[in-house]
């Protein structure tokens, strides 16, 4: 309730400065439209009342938003909105600025305003780009860019110009689009040089000073980063002590890059030596010591010296926390160990760079400690040259991307202004033409247009039947495919069935015939191999219906088999099975894949019955239930805990046989009270026709 007050109170306050402002301005601006003051006061506390809380803010701007609502849809609106949309993205309201930005945009592409929707597309690139998302903020400065040419020409659109000009170019530079950043950069320097706007020359100097710099280019670097220094001398600017220290590091960090470490040397004890940077500028402090310190060590070769720098380095690293530089100073630190000896150290240090580099997303720091690490450490030199080909394939793929996006995204709006103005002059040309002869020129027009749409309906009747030629030639293609993996399958099942089987068999007539020595440990042994080999038979044969495509869809009498197989274990084994079936039901129409597998889902259920579960009777169900084919499989064996996670190969195979033909399975067991296994199957049945033609082929 008091923080309810507060803000009523604070409100209050609000509203009475206004009222006190506006009594001293114009009596034409107070009444022409009293909202536009009241907002403009409600969003200039929102941003400047650093002392209410955050939430307190946004409902000022959210007043605000309400009071816009209220005025005509015309430019004073936008123009609120406008101010409102920007004071979102200044609080860090995320879901606001985007809501504000989306309505902005379609408000002012309605009312055709491109002053104001050059304006959103800016704000948008920037909260991209404050977000590392470059793509869709330099698409934002591209557009509002676009917008800004539609400008009436004056030092403002300019201006405007000009600053998209240089922001796409910082973009650019970001992801080593250095020959479209130099483009962007060097329009954005002609327009300004217009306007003798010297600021301005320096940063866009400075931003063709980096790209040059990432090209490589060191002499092109050093001359913008010098023009840059000329225009910040000429310039008024109140930071201008800062910009001439943040012009000496670019020019230091020039001779660094190209290992002129004598002139980097020299200019980084200079960027030292300035006043006040310690307490002003600490990251520019921090930064100048670990080059300085390299500088040293491979100029001087002054370990200790280096040694020292890096210490103090280290320690404004981190109380600054800036982790994505702290990379670059174990770096450092490991040249100096290894210049000292201290190999292991060294080697450490490196890694340490590299793990840092990887985590903060420093590319060229990464390829830079991982080309260290094989210097210093050539047993494992092998291993870090393939990181480094992965690392940077995978480095120059992401570029090479988003190059080709920023391609695309220049190629596209510059095609867009190309066919505008193509559209443009067209228009002119039908105006006049028709002013000279209107019947001709909609008769031409006419004609014109039946020729280019029977055209293309002939190139579309065409390409359809171009189409359809090689559908069907697909078809054909694949029809033989099929064709052939059926008659290579039915050779490796003759070749399994006619030559291994008889192998088989003749080898366990052989062992039969020793059965005769009475020898009561050696006739169980050779009973035990022929029980295997039997048990080999049988799986040679599975394998060859299996494989035998032909056999696969002829599986009649379906019943009849899993009787027969049922009556062969219940002899075998001892136990009593019984077997219930609808005999409704077409069962031989069902789907080779659904019979041979229910088959064997049965067939490995009853072994595991004999085997483990020591069951003495049995029961097996196959019905119908809501077009569902349920296979109940229920013993009164000994049971098992389903919650082992180990499961035999009996159980995972027919888990496997369920999950191919789409079934669902359920298995209700507990130790001591048997097993119900339930199998629910789609009920899928082969067409008639299908059917008997197929029986007519294998036949």
């Amino acid at each position: 309730m008091n923080l309810f007050n507060l803000k009523n109170r604070t409100y209050l306050v609000v509203m009475l400065l206004l009222w006190g402002c506006t009594e001293q301005i114009s009596e034409k601006e107070s009444v022409s439209n009293p909202k536009v003051d009241s907002i403009q006061e409600l969003i200039n506390v929102a941003q400047t009342a650093k002392e209410l809380p955050l939430q307190d803010r946004k409902v000022y701007l959210t007043d605000a938003e309400k009071l816009t609502a209220e005025l005509p849809k015309d430019t004073v609106q936008l123009k609120q909105l406008s101010a409102i949309s920007l004071a979102y993205k200044r609080l860090e309201d995320s879901l606001a600025f985007r809501r504000t930005n989306a309505l902005l945009l379609e408000m002012s592409q309605d009312l055709k305003d491109n002053t104001i929707l050059g304006y959103s597309h800016w704000d948008l690139a920037g909260f991209f780009n404050s977000h590392g998302v470059t793509d869709s903020s330099f698409y934002h400065y591209k557009k509002a860019l676009q917008n800004f040419e539609q400008l009436a020409v004056d030092s403002t659109s300019k201006s405007l110009r000009a600053r998209m000009f240089y922001s796409m170019a910082r973009v650019q530079d970001s992801y080593k689009d250095y020959l479209g950043g130099e483009i962007s950069a060097t329009a954005a320097i002609k327009i300004f040089d217009e306007l003798k706007d010297n600021y301005r020359l320096y940063n866009s100097y400075s931003a063709l000073g980096m790209l040059a710099n990432g090209m490589g280019d060191s002499e092109k670097a050093l001359k913008s980063y010098g023009k840059a220094r000329e225009y910040l001398d000429k310039s008024t600017r109140k930071n201008k002590a800062d910009l001439i220290l943040q012009n000496q590091n670019n020019i230091a960090s020039v001779y660094l890059n190209t290992e002129n470490f004598d002139k980097a040397k020299q200019a980084y004890q200079q960027l030292l030596s300035s006043p006040n940077l310690k307490e002003e500028k600490p990251e520019t402090y921090e930064k100048a010591l670990g080059s300085l310190a390299f500088s040293i060590l491979n100029v001087d070769n002054d370990i200790e010296k280096a040694n020292e720098l890096l210490q103090e380095a280290f320690a404004f690293n981190i109380e600054s926390g800036d982790k994505y530089d702290r990379a670059r100073i174990h770096y450092y630190q490991a040249e100096v160990l290894a210049a000292q000896g201290a190999s292991a150290q060294a080697i450490a240090q490196a890694k340490e760079a590299y793990s840092i580099a990887r985590e903060t997303y420093n590319n060229d720091r990464s390829l830079d400690a991982l080309r260290l690490l094989n210097r210093l450490d050539p047993a494992h030199s092998q291993s870090y040259f393939e990181e480094y080909f992965q690392l940077n394939e995978a480095i120059k793929e992401e570029e090479r991307t988003k190059r080709d996006k920023f391609a695309r995204i220049r190629m596209e709006t510059d095609d867009i202004i190309e066919e505008n103005q193509i559209l443009a002059k067209e228009k002119q040309v039908w105006i006049y033409a028709a002013v000279l002869l209107v019947v001709f020129g909609l008769g031409f027009m006419v004609i014109v247009s039946l020729y280019v749409s029977n055209n293309q309906l002939k190139f579309k009747q065409r390409q359809q039947e171009s189409n359809q030629e090689i559908y069907n030639l697909m078809l054909s293609q694949q029809g033989k495919l099929e064709e052939g993996k059926q008659l290579e399958q039915k050779r490796i099942s003759e070749e399994l069935h006619d030559g291994i089987l008889g192998e088989m068999l003749g080898i366990r007539l052989i062992l039969s015939g020793l059965n005769e020595r009475e020898d009561q440990a050696a006739i169980e042994q050779r009973a035990s191999l022929i029980e295997k080999l039997q048990g080999v038979e049988e799986e040679i044969r599975t394998i060859s219906h299996e494989l035998n495509h032909a056999s696969y869809e002829k599986f009649h009498n379906f019943i009849v088999s899993l009787e027969d197989m049922i009556d062969g274990i219940e002899k075998s084994s001892g136990i009593s099975c019984s077997f219930i079936y609808d005999n409704k039901i077409p069962w031989d129409n069902l789907l080779g894949d659904i019979k041979i597998n229910a088959y064997r889902i049965i067939q490995e259920s009853l072994k595991n019955c004999v085997k483990h579960a020591k069951s003495k009777n049995v029961s097996i169900s196959f019905t119908v239930v809501d077009d569902m084919l349920k296979l109940t499989i229920e013993d009164d064996g000994v049971g098992f805990n389903i919650d082992r996670k180990k499961k035999g190969i009996g159980l995972r195979n027919i888990i496997s046989r369920v999950k191919k033909i789409k079934g669902k399975l359920d298995i209700d067991s507990k130790p001591g009270k048997g097993t119900e296994i339930k199998v629910m199957i789609p009920a899928k049945y082969m067409e008639l026709g299908i059917a008997e033609k197929i029986n007519a082929l294998n036949a």
